[in-house]
């Protein structure tokens, strides 16, 4: 049980399981931007499915997002990553246009990549503001320092600086000595911790909702929960798109879950809605992130 909710929630920002792709995805480079067409980037470290797996659901998004926005089928599309590096790649590319990531990706790459928040994530059977759980073995922490020596495992690991600040900054100071490490396999870090190993796990919504399921719950405990934060964001990149063209791909996204192709879009990549960006939150997010050590 615990793992079909994990594996549900990590589906989100259009990454489903690999059961739901099908298709061959390829590399887009300038050569699209020359032809016209752009590029929506999505990149979700950490998350399942690979490039080649996704781009059926890529093809399919785009196309609903093109048909929103007014555009012809081939004018608009779409890509994604699992893993950090080629997805920062990719988005050097001056055909990739837009991206959709989550908020730590956002909060490490935006001043480098240009990345302008235009809109927010709404998951299915989500909000677009959700917290994080930080749980550890029963009884073994009580506060921040109690994590000295601790590895701190989490899928968004590979932005340190988000889970020092704006996942956990507001309960305290984090020893310089916890090592945070970038998985997905909480599950299995979750039973390390149960043993009464010295290991945490920062989890997503719907994998500490699942967390009373485990048949080793009575052993765990919820140590604290972050404020909500945006779950993930669709960015302008650069001005790699006119302000005028750029409204139409945003009322596209928008309008996807008033169409019945729209819905069918995004309910084949485990989204509800996309909602205009709460500015307000993603700022206190970057200086939460910009205060906090590496």
């Amino acid at each position: 049980m615990f793992e079909s909710a994990r594996v549900s929630r990590l589906r989100v920002v259009l990454a489903v399981g690999a059961a739901a792709f099908a298709g061959v995805g390829a590399l887009r480079t300038g050569a699209d931007a020359q032809a016209g067409a752009i590029t929506i980037v999505v990149c979700a470290p950490g998350y399942p499915g690979s490039t080649a797996e996704a781009q059926s659901a890529m093809d399919g998004f785009a196309a609903a997002v093109a048909a929103g926005a007014g555009l012809a089928p081939g004018d608009l599309r779409a890509v994604y990553y699992e893993t950090e590096k080629p997805g920062v790649d990719r988005l050097a590319a001056p055909d990739a246009a837009v991206a959709l990531v989550p908020l730590p990706f956002w909060l490490k790459h935006r001043r480098a990549l240009r990345l302008s928040p235009q809109l927010q994530v709404v998951e299915e059977g989500g909000e677009a503001a959700e917290a994080w759980t930080l749980v550890a073995p029963a009884g073994l922490v009580s506060g921040p320092p109690s994590l000295a020596g601790f590895e701190l495992v989490t899928m968004t690991g590979y932005a340190p600086k988000f889970v020092r600040g704006p996942a956990l900054g507001a309960w305290g100071d984090l020893p310089a000595d916890v090592r945070i490490v970038a998985s997905n396999g909480v599950l299995s870090a979750m039973r390390r911790a149960s043993l009464g190993n010295k290991v945490a796990v920062l989890l997503d919504r719907a994998s500490a909702a699942a967390v009373p399921t485990l048949p080793f719950a009575a052993k765990l405990q919820v140590v604290t929960k972050s404020p909500p934060l945006p779950v993930a964001v669709v960015c302008a990149v650069g001005s790699r798109v006119p302000a005028a063209k750029l409204k139409a791909l945003l009322k596209g996204f928008a309008s996807l879950e008033s169409t019945p192709a729209g819905k069918q879009a995004l309910s084949g990549v485990r989204l509800a809605r996309f909602v205009p960006a709460d500015q307000a939150a993603l700022a206190k997010a970057g200086e939460l992130f910009d205060r906090a050590k590496e």
